[in-house]
């Protein structure tokens, strides 16, 4: 659905699309929500929400280089984009083989949570996030095949679901965070949660890819 007013129209169907992607990917569990939620079993709700703060500002970074690289790569050459996509979606096909091939058991080791002061997991949170670069290629896989606009600044759009982005993961890495104790009790007593959560990481990942690849 195209919402246009005067020069500016935007597809908020995409918008949704992404929010709904990005729901199924904070929710399942990945390296950063299994790491909140370890950190709030062994030490307390506040650290994980500590740890989610650093997590989700660190995503600002890699939306800024996301958003003025690609952009000037869009104004460049409308088929290198195209063949970024490409990439992204072959990437995210390959993000579900890994999947595919992992175990699906949820691991609660708490040796990975030493006590640390609400200060030192917020930057450090921050600076897992900024110094992997999966994430920065995760983020160049992802976004670019949600653009909603043909007339919006590009620059903007990156920003836009960076926000929506940062946003949704936050609020669900947060959950994540106060619920810690309950989720773990759950996944220990459904042995079979860890098997679902897989599956439905497979399936986001796969869904994205050809997502990205359908002709606008």
């Amino acid at each position: 659905m195209y919402f246009s007013t005067n020069f500016l129209s935007v597809n908020y169907d995409i918008l949704l699309s992404f929010a709904l992607a990005t729901s199924a990917l904070a929710i399942s569990p990945g390296p950063d929500n299994i790491y909140v939620l370890v950190q709030s079993i062994t030490n307390g709700k506040a650290y994980g929400l500590a740890t989610v703060c650093g997590l989700i500002t660190g995503c600002i970074i890699h939306t800024t280089l996301l958003a003025f690289g690609v952009s000037a790569i869009i104004k460049a050459n409308d088929d290198i984009f195209f063949g970024i996509k490409v990439l992204g979606a072959v990437y995210l096909l390959y993000l579900a083989f890994r999947v595919y091939k992992s175990h699906s058991q949820i691991d609660f080791d708490s040796d990975s949570a030493p006590k640390k002061s609400l200060k030192a997991l917020f930057i450090q949170g921050f600076f897992m996030n900024v110094l992997n670069p999966k994430v920065t290629i995760f983020f160049l896989a992802f976004f670019p095949g949600f653009l909603f606009s043909q007339t919006m600044n590009t620059i903007w759009q990156f920003y836009i679901l960076g926000g929506i982005f940062m946003f949704v993961s936050f609020i669900i890495f947060s959950a994540i965070a106060l619920l810690a104790g309950q989720i773990k009790v759950f996944t220990l007593e459904h042995k079979n949660s860890g098997l679902v959560f897989k599956w439905l990481q497979i399936v986001v990942f796969i869904g994205i890819a050809i997502f990205i690849l359908l002709p606008d």
